[in-house]
C-alpha cells in the first residue's frame, strides 16, 4: 500500500482546538468535545493488473455541541495528507487592498435550517464559501478546465466569463481550459483555450459557448485525459445529472490518488436543487415564463371564452381536477390562463399518445407533449358538452426560456458562485458543489444535491398563497391532505364530478418555503389567472 496513504484510517479523530468546523490545515488535531466520522480505511482493488489504493466514499460528518452537525466537503489532504500550502495570492491583489478582512474565518459554517426555537438542537450545517488564508495550487501550476453538460439554462456564459476572470484576476492563474460538448468532450472534442479576452462579452449572451450534451460519460477515460492533460481543476456545470456524473468523477480520480479539485456549479431553472435558496438561472426564467403568461392573458381576454394555456418546465408534477372548473370560470369572467408544467398528467397522457418509456441521453423520462394533449382534452370536452364555443390558444415557450440570456439578478448570482466555487478549489477542496444557504454562500458536498429533488409542498404556506393569489381551488379536500399524509396525495381526484384532468406549473420557491419536518406530498400546481 501507499505510503502515504497509510495514516489515514477510519478511527482517525479529527477536529480544531476551538472546534466549530474541521481545518485541513490542521489536518490530525484532536479535541475531547467533537467527533467526526472520516473516510473508511483504504483497501486494496485489483485494476489493470496492479494494485491500486481504493479509498471508500463516506460522508465526513462533524459533531459538536448542542445538536451541532457539520456535513463537510472532501479535502485534498483526506487523501493526499503532504500537500504543501501557500500564501493566498489575494493578500497581494490590488483589487482586495481596500479589503480589511480578505478571508473568511475557517471555523464558519451555514446553519440548513434558520428558523428554530430555544430548545432546538443547531442542526445540520455547510462549510462557509469564501477565500482562505491558505490555498493548495500556486498560480503557475493551475491547470482548469471548464465544462457544461446537460439542457441550457440562462446564465451559463456568465459562469464561465467569471471562473475564468476569478481564476485569472484574483489568483493569477493564466491556463484555463473550455471542454467542449460536455463530458463526451473530455475525449471526443476539441478544447477551447478561456482567457478574460475570450470571455469578455459571452455573458450577454444565452446558451453556452463551450456547447453541451447529455450523457456520454464514461468515467474512466474522462479521468484518463483529464491526468493525460495535466489538469488539477475541474470546474462541472449542470444540474442533477450532471453533479452525479461529477461526483463519480472525483470518486476516480481520489481512487487514483491525483492532485485534482473537483467542483461543481448547479443550474436548473426548475430551482428543485435540495439545501439551496435558489440555483441560477430560476429568476430569468420565471421571468422569461412571465411574458408568455402575459401573452396568453392578452389572448384570453380578447376573445369570448377565450383560453390561454402555457406549458411550463417541470417534470414531476401530480393531480387536480380542471375541466368542470374551467367551465365554471368561464361561465364567471369570460377568459381563462392556465399554466401547465411539462410533467402533468404523464401517465394518461403517455397511454393516449402511445409513447413508450423511452429515456434521453441522460436517462430521463422522455415526456409526450402534455400541452397538445391537455387541449385536445378541453376541446372535446366543450365540444360535447355544447354549452358554449371556446377560443383556444396555446404557448410552448420552453426552450425559448431556457436559451435567453440571464437577467442582472442572474448575472449577479452566477459571478458570486463562480467566486465562491475558485475560492474552494483553490483552498484545496474538492467533490463539492457551491449554492447559496439561507443567502451565504456554502460549500455542499455531492450528495447532498443528488438525493433527492425539492417539491412543492401543499401543507405549507407558499401553497396557500398561490391558492390566494389566483382565486383557485385547491383540487385537494381536508381529508385528503391530513388524512392520507402516509401515503402521500392521491394521485386523482374528481371535483363536484368525474371529469379531471392533471395540471401543474414549474416548482416555485426555495427551501426556505420547505418544511421538512412534513411528508412532502407530490401535488401538481394548476396555476390559473382570470379574476383580473
Amino acid at each position: 500500500m501507499d505510503s502515504r496513504h497509510s495514516t489515514i484510517s477510519s478511527s482517525v479523530s479529527i477536529s480544531t482546538p476551538r472546534f466549530r468546523c474541521f481545518d485541513p490545515t490542521n489536518l490530525y488535531s484532536s479535541s475531547p468535545n467533537h467527533s467526526r466520522r472520516h473516510f473508511s480505511a483504504l483497501s486494496p482493488t485489483s485494476m489493470n493488473g496492479s494494485m491500486e489504493n481504493l479509498v471508500n466514499s463516506e460522508p465526513k460528518i462533524v459533531t459538536g455541541p448542542s445538536g451541532y452537525v457539520l456535513e463537510d466537503v472532501p479535502h485534498l489532504t483526506d487523501y493526499i495528507p503532504e500537500i504543501p500550502t501557500y500564501s493566498n495570492p489575494l493578500q497581494v491583489n490590488p483589487a482586495y487592498s481596500v479589503v480589511k478582512q480578505y478571508f473568511v474565518n475557517m471555523d464558519d459554517t451555514v446553519a440548513q435550517k434558520i428558523v428554530v426555537e430555544k430548545n432546538s438542537p443547531r442542526g445540520i450545517h455547510f462549510r462557509r464559501a469564501g477565500p482562505r488564508q491558505k490555498v493548495y495550487f500556486e498560480p503557475e501550476e493551475v491547470y482548469a478546465c471548464i465544462v457544461t453538460c446537460g439542457g441550457l439554462c440562462p446564465g451559463l456564459n456568465t459562469v464561465i466569463r467569471e471562473i475564468v476572470c476569478g481564476l485569472y484576476h484574483m489568483y493569477g492563474v493564466h491556463k484555463v481550459l473550455g471542454i467542449e460538448g460536455g463530458y463526451r468532450g473530455f475525449y471526443a472534442r476539441n478544447t477551447i483555450p478561456l482567457t478574460p479576452k475570450v470571455v469578455n462579452d459571452i455573458h450577454k449572451r444565452g446558451g453556452t459557448i463551450l456547447g453541451t450534451s447529455r450523457g456520454g460519460q464514461d468515467t474512466s477515460k474522462i479521468v484518463d485525459s483529464i491526468q493525460d492533460r495535466g489538469i488539477n481543476q475541474v470546474y462541472i456545470i449542470g444540474g442533477d445529472g450532471t453533479q452525479k456524473g461529477a461526483s463519480v468523477i472525483f470518486e476516480e480520480i481520489r481512487r487514483r490518488g491525483l492532485k485534482v479539485a473537483v467542483a461543481g456549479i448547479p443550474k436548473t431553472i426548475d430551482n428543485d436543487i435540495p439545501v439551496m435558496d435558489k440555483s441560477f438561472g430560476f429568476d430569468t426564467a420565471v421571468e422569461e415564463a412571465q411574458r408568455a403568461i402575459n401573452a396568453a392573458h392578452i389572448e384570453s381576454e380578447s376573445f369570448e371564452n377565450g383560453i390561454g394555456l402555457v406549458k411550463l418546465m417541470g417534470r414531476h408534477s401530480g393531480a387536480g381536477g380542471l375541466l368542470e372548473y374551467i367551465e365554471k370560470r368561464l361561465k364567471e369572467n369570460g377568459h381563462m390562463v392556465i399554466v401547465i408544467a411539462e410533467g402533468a398528467e404523464q401517465e394518461v397522457c403517455s397511454e393516449s399518445m402511445r409513447t413508450t418509456d423511452q429515456q434521453d441521453a441522460s436517462g430521463n423520462k422522455r415526456l409526450p407533449d402534455v400541452g397538445l394533449w391537455i387541449s385536445q382534452k378541453i376541446k372535446d370536452h366543450f365540444s360535447k358538452t355544447k354549452k358554449m364555443a371556446i377560443n383556444l390558444k396555446y404557448i410552448d415557450p420552453t426552450y425559448m426560456i431556457r436559451a435567453v440570456p440571464s437577467n442582472a439578478s442572474d448575472n449577479v448570482y452566477c459571478t458570486l458562485l463562480s467566486h465562491s466555487v475558485v475560492h474552494g478549489a483553490m483552498a484545496g477542496y474538492t467533490g463539492f458543489t457551491v449554492g447559496q444557504v439561507n443567502g451565504r454562500h456554502a460549500y455542499i458536498p455531492f450528495y447532498r444535491v443528488t438525493e433527492k429533488q425539492n417539491k412543492v409542498v401543499i401543507t405549507d404556506r407558499m401553497w396557500a398563497r398561490l391558492l390566494a393569489s389566483t382565486n383557485q381551488p385547491s383540487f385537494l379536500d381536508h381529508k385528503d391532505v391530513f388524512g392520507d399524509e402516509k401515503e402521500g396525495a392521491p394521485k386523482n381526484q374528481p371535483i363536484n364530478g368525474n371529469n379531471y384532468l392533471q395540471a401543474t406549473t414549474t416548482t416555485l420557491g426555495g427551501p426556505n418555503d420547505v418544511a421538512e419536518d412534513k411528508k412532502q406530498l407530490e401535488t401538481p400546481m394548476l396555476s390559473i389567472n382570470g379574476n383580473e
